[in-house]
C-alpha cells in the first residue's frame, strides 16, 4: 500500500507539472509582445489590402461605367446595348479577378506556399474541363456572342422554338422572356442560329380586302387618303401602296407597306387596319354594307 501510494502521488504530482508548463506556455505566449506586434502587423496589412481591393473595384467599375455610357457608345460606333451588355461582363469579370487576387493576398500573410496550390488548382482545372465540356461549350459560345455582337440585352430574338426579349447573357446561359410572360433559359452552346428583329428597321406588311365587284380606283384611292394622313410614333417613313398583291372570284387584295422601327410592326400593322377600316366605313365601303346585308342588317 504504501507503494501504491507513492506511484499514485509521482503521477498526480507530474500531471500538475504538466499542467502548470501548459499553463505557463499559455501565459508566456499571451503575455508575448513580440507576436502580439506580429498579429497586429498581419491584421493591418489584411486590412489594407481588402481596403485597397475595395477602392480598386470602384476605380474599376467607374472606368467601365465610362466606358459603357450612351456617349461612349456613339463614340466608337457601338450599339449602345452592346456597350452595357460587355459593361456588366466585364464588371463581373473584375470582381472574380479581385477577388480571387485578394485571396492569394490574404493566404500569403499567413505563409502558405501558394505554389503547391496553384498546381492543384490548375489540374482540378484540367480535370473539370475535360469532364465539362459542355460547360466549355457553353462559355466559348457565350463569349463570342457578346464579342461578334449577335445579340444584346433587350433586343428581341428567334433561336430554334424560343423567342423574346433577351433579358440577360452570361458566359453560360442566356434568359430570354416572351412577351406573354414565359422566361426560357438556353444554354449558350446550343444556340446554333439566331434571327434578331431589333437590329434594323422592320417592314409592316398590310393586305386589305375588297370586294371584287366594286371599283378598284375608288378602293385604292381611298387607301392613299389614310395614308398621307397616317400618323404614328413607330413609322419611319410613309406608308406606300403597292398595288393588287392577289384577286380571286370574290375579293381583291390590296397590299400597303410601312417601315417601322425595329420590331414595332405588329402594333403598327394593328393601328394602319384600325385606321383603313375606319376610312371605309365612313365612305360607305362596300365590302362593309355587304357584311351588314349578310347580317339582315340592310335590305
Amino acid at each position: 500500500m504504501p507503494l501504491a501510494e507513492e506511484g499514485l502521488d509521482e503521477a498526480l504530482e507530474k500531471n500538475l507539472n504538466l499542467w502548470q508548463q501548459f499553463v505557463d506556455d499559455i501565459w508566456q505566449s499571451v503575455s508575448d509582445t513580440d507576436m502580439w506586434l506580429y498579429v497586429l502587423k498581419v491584421a493591418l496589412r489584411i486590412l489594407m489590402i481588402l481596403l485597397f481591393s475595395r477602392v480598386a473595384k470602384i476605380i474599376l467599375y467607374r472606368v467601365i461605367d465610362h466606358l459603357a455610357n450612351p456617349k461612349a457608345s456613339k463614340r466608337f460606333k457601338l450599339r449602345s446595348r452592346r456597350v452595357q451588355t460587355v459593361g456588366k461582363l466585364l464588371k463581373n469579370a473584375a470582381s472574380y479577378v479581385l477577388n480571387f487576387i485578394v485571396i492569394l493576398l490574404i493566404l500569403g500573410e499567413f505563409h502558405i506556399d501558394l505554389a503547391p496550390l496553384l498546381a492543384g488548382a490548375g489540374v482540378i482545372g484540367l480535370a473539370i474541363g475535360f469532364g465539362a465540356q459542355s460547360l466549355v461549350k457553353d462559355v466559348i459560345t457565350g463569349f463570342f456572342i457578346i464579342l461578334e455582337d449577335h445579340f444584346s440585352v433587350g433586343d428581341v430574338i428567334e433561336t430554334g422554338k424560343f423567342r423574346g426579349t433577351v433579358e440577360m447573357i452570361g458566359l453560360r446561359a442566356t434568359r430570354i422572356k416572351s412577351w406573354t410572360g414565359e422566361v426560357f433559359i438556353i444554354p449558350n452552346g446550343s444556340i446554333t442560329d439566331v434571327t434578331n428583329f431589333s437590329v434594323n428597321n422592320s417592314l409592316a406588311v398590310v393586305d386589305v380586302s375588297i370586294a371584287a365587284t366594286e371599283q378598284l380606283d375608288y378602293a385604292m384611292e381611298i387607301v392613299r387618303g389614310v395614308l398621307a394622313k397616317f400618323e404614328d410614333p413607330n413609322l419611319v417613313a410613309m406608308p406606300e401602296l403597292l398595288g393588287v398583291q392577289s384577286m380571286t372570284g370574290s375579293d381583291v387584295v390590296l397590299r400597303v407597306t410601312a417601315v417601322c422601327r425595329p420590331n414595332t410592326q405588329t402594333a403598327l400593322t394593328r393601328h394602319l387596319n384600325a385606321e383603313i377600316k375606319k376610312a371605309f366605313e365612313a365612305a360607305g365601303d362596300p365590302r362593309y354594307y355587304k357584311a351588314l346585308e349578310r347580317a339582315g342588317g340592310v335590305s
